[in-house]
Formats: structure tokens, C-alpha cells, sequence
């Protein structure tokens, strides 16, 4: 698979999976345009992406195709906090 269907493919998944956690009463839907790729790496026949979306919710996603058993492996995560810690030089 090379990597702009990689990368589309991961859009798409990024977005059924989107639409499907998103509250309903919030009549919100996201589509690929809103999802965007942070990094990818294709070596051999494998891909990975990171992706997140516009949304204010803190997800990112990492997709990676397994191309010796054509398996698309789907995380999604929670950004929880992000900070500096300062190393003190020796």
C-alpha cells in the first residue's frame, strides 16, 4: 500500500471512528478535512501514522498497516497533561 492511500485510509477510519464516539445531542460530525497526520513512516511494506482532528477533545490516533498480513492496527488515545520538566545541566 504506498502512502498517500495509506494516509487516506487512516482519514477515513479517523472519522467513522470520530462520528461514532461523538455525543449525538451535539448534532456534530467531522469529516477527512478535519482530520490531519502529526508524523507517518513507511518502511517496507509497513505504515505508521499519527493523526488528531480540529476538535477540542485532546485525541490522537495511531494507525500502523501490517503489510505481511494486510491488518490495520487502530489506537486511539487522551492527551492528559503536557508539560516541561528541566533538566539541570551537569
Amino acid at each position: 500500500m504506498g502512502t498517500s492511500e495509506f494516509l487516506d485510509l487512516c482519514k477515513k477510519e479517523v472519522v467513522k471512528y470520530t462520528n461514532c464516539h461523538l455525543d449525538k445531542t451535539d448534532k456534530k460530525e467531522i469529516k477527512e478535512n478535519d482530520v490531519f497526520v502529526v508524523w507517518n513512516c513507511k518502511t517496507l511494506q509497513n505504515n505508521k501514522a499519527l493523526l488528531s482532528t480540529t476538535l477540542f477533545d485532546g485525541m490522537y490516533y495511531e494507525i500502523t498497516y501490517n503489510g505481511d498480513k494486510q491488518e490495520l492496527y487502530f489506537d486511539a488515545y487522551k492527551k492528559w497533561e503536557n508539560k516541561c520538566i528541566k533538566l539541570e545541566e551537569n
